[in-house]
């Protein structure tokens, strides 16, 4: 038989990565009887099994694990390739992928890529709310806005400022509750906080504050849901100051109990800088972004 091509490669390496036919097509927006089928076409023309079947998935076997490592060295290479080719084109038309936390995703970024769409019209924008790292070589995304300093070599990066964070609640838990003076006031509140997360904790520690997970009364790990819920009048909670100072009824508390701040860091990968298309938006949204960062210092 000839050598099996790409596309049954690909599914194999799904499968693999994924454990099951079913998430493997939802990851490459197939469906599940072709994945099944490019999995039995590249066992038929290896002439040998890949996977063992069971109830809970597909378990690929020694061999199947040791032929993944170079098909995903292949995928990445072609990643590489595709971004070169990207990086070449010097039209001002398609579309970019921007990544970012769901909070800047649903609360800050739209008044920005209005004008992007307004500016560049003929650049189709696709927004991708996530509080996970998007892998920009893999072309996960084009563009990254991320609340932390990148550190890959392969991505260009720029500071575009810090986002404070403050203690806030809604006037309306104020006129109910009152509002905490001192931070050690903050237990005898309702708090929201993360359910499984321990971010806002290790944070108040290394302020030489303690705080437990049962001091927050309400949990959530979605940051997005936590500042609804917080203007919603539930409690106490921790938010970027340029959040509160839009939101009507919003009011910041302990001015002296600061968290360390948000890095804000725009990002892309180094091929894809040399896109013209990819490059204006990334030039204009650092703009917009650094001048709206700067009105919190």
């Amino acid at each position: 038989m000839p050598d099996p091509d790409w596309s049954l490669w690909r599914s194999f390496g799904a499968v693999v990565e994924h454990g099951s036919l079913s998430a493997a097509a939802r990851a490459l927006g197939l469906s599940q009887p072709t994945l099944g089928r490019h999995v039995e076409a590249l066992e038929q023309a290896l002439g040998m099994s890949l996977f063992e079947r069971t109830l809970t998935g597909f378990h690929a076997t020694d061999t199947a694990l040791k032929l993944y490592e170079p098909v995903l060295a292949a995928q990445q290479a072609l990643a590489e390739a595709a971004l070169i080719a990207e990086g070449a084109s010097a039209a001002l038309t398609g579309s970019v992928r921007i990544t970012s936390s769901t909070v800047m995703c649903h609360y800050v970024l739209p008044p920005f890529l209005n004008d992007l769409r307004q500016s560049f019209p003929q650049v189709a924008i696709e927004l991708v709310p996530s509080d996970s790292a998007e892998n920009l070589l893999l072309r996960e995304a084009d563009i990254a806005v991320r609340m932390f300093r990148p550190t890959q070599l392969e991505l260009i990066t720029r500071k575009l400022g810090e986002s404070p964070i403050v203690t806030c609640a809604h006037e309306s838990y104020i006129l109910r509750r009152g509002r905490p003076e001192r931070p050690e006031q903050l237990v005898e509140h309702d708090l929201i906080g993360f359910d499984r997360s321990e971010l806002l904790i290790g944070a108040a520690r290394r302020m030489g504050f303690e705080l437990k997970r049962s001091d927050f009364i309400v949990r959530t790990d979605s940051q997005t849901n936590a500042w609804e819920l917080i203007k919603a009048g539930l409690g106490v909670g921790f938010a970027q100051q340029l959040l509160v100072a839009e939101t009507r009824g919003m009011v910041p508390l302990l001015p002296d109990f600061r968290p360390p701040p948000l890095e804000v860091w725009l990002t892309t990968h180094r091929e894809l800088f040399t896109s013209r298309r990819i490059r204006a938006i990334y030039d204009r949204l650092g703009e917009g972004l650094s001048r709206f960062l700067a009105r919190t210092l």
